[in-house]
């Protein structure tokens, strides 16, 4: 008997799914089933079904040759006679003595049945998809006719769907291979001779209208079909059929509940207000890669609005929401977030000729910034700089990044140029929320995943959810891109100091997307336990009131978002590493130029190195060039093409430009070692041993040849204070400060009124006992 196959959230104890719970199943006698349906079963399935006895030697023979090459039972070549036999009289495990079985009651079978009997059993008992057994049953949901009324194209769609009732169905993603596997079987019924070429013809011409889905009884639709083709894929309809699968996912069911009702709220909303009338929403745990929340439509039963159609599986173009990964390879390559690009209106296209528009792309709001650093242009997805960025991190490079990190459905730079940091690629939002996981788990990659255990009818464990983390991007570089994502201040510009991106008491990082033609509005936002993607649009195509996605999508996202950082504890992203002070100023948010010099404050001559760190000033001559003219790239094709807007700007804005002779010549001749204050302890005594309890003043003279400014004092490098007057002494009681030992390092700090200082160390014994 067969065993049903249970799919369930990740407590194991909410069922999402069961498999023959509402199995639905129209016996009808061969005659009233069309003979289309049965040539077309026939050609695609066994051709030569009237000829054998219920085996195909030379098939058994070619499958066992396969198999043995691979090492594994891969390929089969069984009749329909055996497939009948194995559906419907045997278990269905993998061994050789059960196909042994299988074989010899095939033949037996043929002898006690006739071949229409054997192929009207077949047809129905066979899966055509979800619950629906027997082809009668197919034809009335797919159709809304019986079998026997079925014409010749929607009789090879019956044929097509068999091999993989999930992958094929035409309620689900791959639509377009169904349609392709339709067309293999209308050719092979035109190669047998089942029917004319005309027919052929016609058949292939005919357009398909299949009714509407009625599948119920199932939570998380979206999510459930997508494990259950994997299930199939990996395990086979046989065994999801009848070994008693116990399947628990990694959907969070509570999450998932409030995300169907989000998702379904806006959408209406949109398609009333922007003409978007689809959106999605998936939730990935980026420290585990387990997908907690897929909601692939505004309403999988809605098929009149393609509801059944899941966009969080499809491949869309991202828009801005691919900037990041330039970015992150950009700052591989030592550039900053504060590294200085110019937004102005820029010619990318070297053979362009006459200066036209070739490749001369504009900013969401047709408004050019000038100077800008990394940060602000990611942050505020400004594409002119962004087009820069992705220049220098090199496309190749940056498209080997993006694949790292998850992005597997991009091709090579050759078909997208510079037009990828824009979004010019086509991702899915399960792979682009997934890869942002990277940004949010400190540079360690987990690939996404549905399943925490597979368990067989007897408690055996099939296969059990095990974390794989790899390191694809340095954690450094994760923590630049979340910290410049999470950077308020630095959206406000684009997006105001309260938007629904800005979340009072936590970090959450975010990015936004919407394509040039404003058929897909994306956001992808994270902390560092939960990244969100979503996406609102058009299953057609058809675009969307020309509006940002913070408009049509951002309030969708925000509102869930919400919801599952209610209970969560709050975690912040690790600061990155400061940039190097010793990298050209253009790097570190000048924009004037590279050219720079360091003064003393005080003096406000050149500093030296003993101009004390706090009291250095960094300038810049203003020189304004390209960032290409700073790293030595004028023979790169690029230069002149970003050169020219930037000094034409430069005039425009009546900016004096400067030479060296603006560089101060005096050198700082007020820090110098010879004048370091000097400093001599009186008292305490290094002789004299003290209780912890006991009152200690610090007494010392002190001279300098500026005045002195003020003493720090330290114990153990443990701050005690600091005295700003003369005599400058100071009291303090040891058995406050810790930890404190038999003798003890008393450390005093000397300023004087410029800058300059020294320090001394001393002894300080105790009556105490040393630590363990």
């Amino acid at each position: 008997m067969a065993k049903s196959t249970k799919i369930y959230d990740r407590t194991g104890e909410v069922l999402l799914y069961d498999i023959h719970d509402t199995v639905k199943r129209r016996v009808v006698p061969l005659e009233q089933i069309s003979k289309n349906v049965k040539n077309a079963t026939i050609a695609i399935e066994d051709d030569q079904f009237y000829q054998h006895g219920g085996i195909q030697v030379s098939a058994i023979f070619r499958a066992l040759l396969a198999n043995l090459g691979a090492g594994t039972k891969q390929q089969g070549g069984s009749t329909i006679t055996q497939q009948l036999v194995k559906n419907s009289l045997l278990t269905q495990d993998k061994s050789w003595s059960r196909k042994i079985k299988e074989l010899v009651l095939s033949i037996r079978l043929e002898k006690k049945m006739s071949k229409d009997e054997i192929l009207g059993h077949y047809l129905n008992e066979i899966p055509y998809g979800g619950n629906i057994y027997g082809v009668e049953e197919a034809a009335q949901t797919y159709f809304g006719k019986s079998a026997l009324d079925v014409n010749l194209a929607e009789a090879a769609y019956l044929a097509a769907i068999p091999k993989a009732p999930t992958f094929y169905s035409p309620y689900g993603q791959n639509r377009d291979k169904l349609d392709e596997r339709k067309d293999v079987v209308l050719a092979r019924l035109a190669e047998l001779g089942f029917i004319t070429e005309a027919e052929h013809r016609q058949a292939l011409a005919e357009k398909v209208t299949f009714s509407s889905s009625t599948e119920r009884g199932i939570k998380a639709p979206h999510f459930v079909i997508w494990v259950r083709d994997y299930l199939e894929n990996k395990y086979g309809i046989e065994a999801l059929n009848s070994r008693g699968l116990k399947v628990t996912t990694t959907l969070d069911w509570p999450l998932q509940a409030a995300a169907e009702k989000i998702v379904a709220e806006t959408a209406e909303e949109n398609a009333k207000k922007f003409n978007a009338k689809n959106a999605g929403l998936v939730a990935i745990d980026p420290k585990t890669g387990q997908v907690l929340v897929m909601v692939g439509s505004k309403d999988y039963f809605n098929t009149e609005d393609e509801g059944n159609f899941n966009i969080i599986l499809a491949h869309r173009q991202p828009g801005s929401a691919f900037k990041p990964f330039a970015y992150a390879e950009a700052f591989k390559k030592n550039f900053t977030p504060e590294t200085m690009l110019f937004d102005l209106e820029t010619q990318f296209d070297t053979a362009c000729q006459n200066g036209g528009n070739c490749y001369k792309p504009v900013n969401y709001d047709n408004k050019f910034r000038g100077p800008m650093s990394m940060r602000e242009a990611l942050a505020q997805s400004i594409n002119i700089p962004s087009i820069k960025t992705l220049y220098l991190a090199g496309i190749n490079d940056t498209l080997a990044l993006a694949k790292n990190m998850g992005i597997t459905s991009l091709g090579n730079a050759n078909q997208y140029g510079l037009t990828l940091v824009l979004g010019g690629g086509e991702v899915s939002p399960l792979e682009l929320t997934s890869a942002y996981g990277v940004f949010a788990n400190d540079g360690n990659r987990l690939p996404y995943t549905s399943i925490l255990k597979v368990e067989d009818d007897t408690g055996r464990i099939l296969e059990e959810f095990t974390p794989h983390p790899r390191e694809v991007l340095e954690p450094n570089i994760a923590r630049l891109i979340s910290d410049v994502l999470s950077d308020n201040k630095a959206k406000i510009p684009s997006y105001g100091a309260n938007s629904p991106l800005f979340f009072p008491n936590r970090e959450v990082a975010s990015k936004t997307g919407t394509t040039n033609d404003y058929k897909d509005a994306w956001i992808v936002g994270y902390t560092p336990s939960l990244v969100v993607g979503a996406w609102a649009g058009n299953n057609d195509n058809t675009p969307m009131e020309k509006k940002v996605a913070g408009l049509i999508i951002v309030p969708m996202w925000r509102n869930f978002m919400d919801v599952a950082l209610e209970k969560s504890t709050v975690e912040n992203f690790p600061d990155p590493e400061p940039a190097s002070t010793e990298s050209l100023p253009l790097m570190r948010g000048f924009w004037q130029g590279s050219h720079g010099y360091f003064t003393d404050k005080i003096s406000g001559k050149i500093a030296t190195e003993y101009t004390p760190v706090e009291l250095r000033e960094e300038h810049v001559l203003t020189q304004v060039h390209s960032i290409l003219y700073w790293l030595d790239r004028e023979d790169d094709p690029q230069f002149p093409l970003w050169e020219e807007p930037v000094r034409r700007w430069v005039s425009e804005k009546g900016i004096v430009e400067q030479t060296d002779s603006a560089i101060p010549t005096a050198i700082d001749d007020i820090h110098r070692p010879e004048f370091e204050p000097k400093i001599k302890i009186l008292n305490p005594s290094p002789s004299e041993i003290y209780a912890p309890e006991q009152q200690v003043t610090i007494r010392g003279s002190y001279v300098g040849h500026f005045p002195i400014g003020k003493l720090e004092f330290f114990l153990n490098d443990q701050y005690l204070g600091q005295s700003e007057r003369a005599p400058f002494d100071f009291t303090f009681i040891p058995k406050y400060t810790s930890p404190l030992k038999p003798v003890n390092e008393l450390r005093i700090v000397a300023h004087d009124s410029v800058g300059n200082r020294s320090e001394i160390k001393a002894p300080l014994s105790l009556s105490v006992l040393p630590t363990t």
